[in-house]
């Protein structure tokens, strides 16, 4: 078998979404002529997400996935090379980076941003995937404007799960905690919000069975680990809180992280462990998660690209 040629670029971006695609903009523009792999999911979560009412730019709202094909449209206007292949091995041992595809494909690049973005954790009920985008999520902040005025529930027992459901109680009737255990994982400060939030009921060893309805969320059927018993609460949206999962598994060994496998950068700056490779979205974003800071920070990295390469003499 012949060798695959290697492929030499400034600028590699890993991962699409708005940090990514946000990232190729501002590099293309820098005439950096940036080669970006889109991953698996191209677009990212917002693919997946069917109102997208919270960036700027979108008076009336947008579709998640026009919006990504938006991003990549202006990405590619400027000279970006998009691919819709997935990284699969990375070497950040020498100067120039090195990067494989899934196909065996050899990339160097002088500087590389990652922006692989990070998945929600699911419960993996079969319920909950037919019914995503019709009642079901796993951001309150995204969606919770949609259900103003009705009562929802929410599953998990941790701080995003606690400041979630505070969150969704300024809005809806009532909300319901769904706690696996008898005791929250959430901080003293944020157990204390949601039990004096007096529209915020707290079910202790709950779990959900099966979200009900068939084009919308009509109820979710919960069982008590304790008592056995079933019962059905009369909800409109269902919210997940379980966490999230940075996809950042190619990375382990060669770059710093946190103890959720979150990317660590140089406060207020994109910059990783090793020179050259610079970290955007939601990979290094365990606090805000949303489209519009990842796209702000894939910004910072194309900008950070641009004067580490120009320091180095490359541009």
């Amino acid at each position: 078998m012949s060798d695959v040629s290697v492929e030499k670029v400034k600028c590699l971006i890993i991962g699409s979404g708005p940090a990514g695609y946000t990232a190729a903009i501002y590099a293309a523009r820098a005439n950096l002529s940036p080669l970006l792999f889109t991953g698996i999911e191209p677009g990212g979560q917002l693919t997946i997400t069917n109102e997208v009412e919270n960036f700027p730019g979108y008076p009336n709202g947008v579709i998640g996935p026009e919006m990504m094909e938006d991003l990549r449209k202006q990405a590619e206007r400027f000279g970006t090379d998009v691919r819709f292949e997935v990284i699969a091995k990375v070497d950040f041992s020498g100067p120039v980076h090195k990067a494989w595809t899934e196909s065996g494909q050899e990339i160097q690049a002088d500087t590389v941003i990652i922006s692989t973005g990070a998945s929600a954790k699911w419960l993996g009920i079969e319920s909950e995937q037919r019914l995503m985008n019709k009642g079901v999520s796993a951001c309150a902040v995204c969606d919770g404007f949609f259900f103003r005025g009705q009562e929802v529930a929410i599953v998990g027992g941790g701080d995003t799960a606690a400041e979630e459901a505070t969150y969704l109680a300024k809005m809806c009737t009532k909300v319901h905690l769904l706690v696996r255990r008898d005791e929250l994982r959430a901080s003293k400060i944020m157990q204390e919000r949601v039990l004096k939030t007096v529209n915020l009921e707290v079910h202790w060893n709950t779990e959900a069975q099966e979200i009900l309805g068939s084009d919308g969320v009509e109820g979710v059927k919960v069982l008590n680990n304790k008592t056995g018993e079933t019962s059905v609460l009369p909800v409109t949206g269902f919210f997940v809180a379980i966490g999230h999962k940075p996809n950042t598994e190619i990375f382990e060994g060669w770059l710093d992280m946190d103890e959720n496998k979150y990317l660590k950068t140089v406060p207020g700056r994109s910059f990783t462990n090793i020179e050259g490779v610079f970290a955007s979205g939601d990979a290094q974003d365990h606090i805000y998660r949303q489209a519009v800071t990842a796209a702000g920070s894939g910004c910072m990295a194309a900008l950070d690209a641009e004067r580490y390469l120009a320091e180095k003499g490359i541009i």
